[in-house]
């Protein structure tokens, strides 16, 4: 007997779709949950009645990835976040990412859906975040609007968790091309201690080269940027299809995570791609962090191009 009360674990479902691309954005979280071109699946995304997994398409703010025992600094106070991450004492992913946000505007091949934070004792300012996702012949696009709604400034840093997958290509045989001069060295609770320079290591994903069995769950930064001050990471399978995500000039880092930790049929089975404006432990080292006055709006956006 079909559930009359049955409701997404994902709530409200929006499609989008124009020229042979569609995508599908979600209530909870604000996220993207699929998106595909001409029925080819260009994100490895959740079904309509999952919870989301490995923090699929979700959106991250006010800060990414981890802060170590979600304890930090900002002006002469110290804060104490909810430990998100209990195995490993720390707060991760931001605030944003399991709440329920609310539509704005809607159309055949866009729709904006919008968020507003209230202060928590861990977090105590008030931001509005809002963003514009939409289709067309160059692929996905996401816009992205946070403002600081509160009387002080605000510590701030974003990221987005989209995963890209090539059908036809294990993660093994995938070829990637990342436009980074450094990486993140991590300690066992996967937290910052040093950066380092890729050239002549095996990270260097500056000209594309197999993934292998390569374990990749760290921050790419000091990018070599395109003439827009943007910049681009590719993937590309053996048979010459790709999947390209780019990122506009408000971020200044790439995160790539090869699945490993994943369990099930997630399993390796995609590469997790997330522009960042800031590493891991921004909001204790201050590495990158976005300081957001009264009123002030940052504006960010990024997409998924598929192509050869």
């Amino acid at each position: 007997m079909e559930n009359a009360g049955y409701r997404s674990p994902s709530g409200t479902q929006w499609t989008i779709a124009a020229d042979g691309h569609e995508a599908v954005v979600v209530e909870v979280g604000g996220g993207l949950r699929t998106y595909r071109q001409d029925g080819v699946d260009h994100v490895d995304g959740y079904a309509e009645d999952e919870i989301c997994a490995g923090s699929a398409g979700q959106i991250l703010a006010p800060w990414p990835n981890r802060i170590r025992d979600g304890a930090y600094r900002f002006g002469d106070r110290s804060y104490q976040l909810d430990l998100t991450e209990p195995a490993r004492h720390n707060a991760i992913h931001g605030l944003v990412n399991w709440a329920a946000w609310q539509l704005v505007e809607a159309a055949p091949d866009a729709v904006t859906l919008g968020y507003d934070l209230p202060p928590t004792p861990g977090y105590p300012w008030a931001l509005r975040l809002r963003t514009r996702w939409s289709v067309g012949a160059d692929g996905l696009r996401a816009a992205h609007e946070v403002t600081n709604r509160s009387g002080e400034p605000a510590p701030f840093g974003f990221s987005v968790h989209p995963y890209l997958r090539l059908p036809k290509a294990a993660v093994d045989e995938v070829s990637m091309r990342v436009p980074a001069r450094t990486r993140v060295l991590l300690d066992s609770r996967l937290l910052p201690v040093a950066a380092t320079e890729v050239a002549g290591t095996d990270y260097d994903f500056t000209e594309p080269r197999v993934i292998g069995a390569a374990v990749l769950d760290l921050a790419f930064g000091d990018l070599v940027r395109d003439a827009d001050g943007g910049s681009s990471v590719t993937l590309a399978a053996p048979d010459g299809s790709a999947v390209h995500i780019w990122a506009d000039r408000a971020f200044g880092w790439w995160q790539v995570f090869t699945g490993d930790t994943l369990t099930g049929e997630r399993y390796r089975r995609s590469v997790a791609v997330e522009p960042m404006t800031c590493p891991a432990d921004a909001f204790r080292s201050g590495r990158d962090l976005i300081t957001l006055e009264p009123g002030q709006t940052w504006r960010g956006a990024w997409g998924i191009r598929p192509g050869s």
